[in-house]
């Protein structure tokens, strides 16, 4: 029960994750300092996406849910609606490519608006 609960709360965190990864940049507005924590985690993402590497948040739920003696996933909320977003079914290389340039796309898209509002003065 304990490494299920662990495994469900890595998923929770690897979602969150990929949520702050994406659209992070827009805190830049309630505390600039944010974006000392922005870039490098969407430089991550990119880089993960574009190199076909494995999240190390992916290998430690894993294990998680094998200690637990889980061998796949059940149907409740976090295993139903989270996993396959994270996980999403038939991800190819070339989706993986996708992924990462919608991910540097967004982040470009954030931070452009970020930068001209900051120029403005708002």
């Amino acid at each position: 029960m304990v490494y299920r609960l662990l495994a469900d709360s890595i998923v929770i965190l690897h979602f969150l994750f990929i949520v702050f990864a994406l659209l992070g940049g827009f805190l830049f507005f309630w505390r600039k300092w944010t974006i000392l924590l922005h870039l490098p985690t969407a430089i991550w993402i990119c880089i993960i996406e574009f190199r076909g590497w494995i999240c190390p948040l992916t290998p430690l739920e894993n294990r998680l849910r094998l200690a637990g003696g889980a061998a796949g996933y059940e149907g409740e909320f976090v295993e139903h609606y989270l996993i396959p977003i994270i996980y999403p079914p038939g991800l190819t290389r070339e989706i993986q490519l996708i992924l990462g340039g919608l991910a540097m796309g967004v982040n470009l898209a954030v931070y452009f608006f970020v930068i001209r509002s900051w120029k403005s003065g708002k």
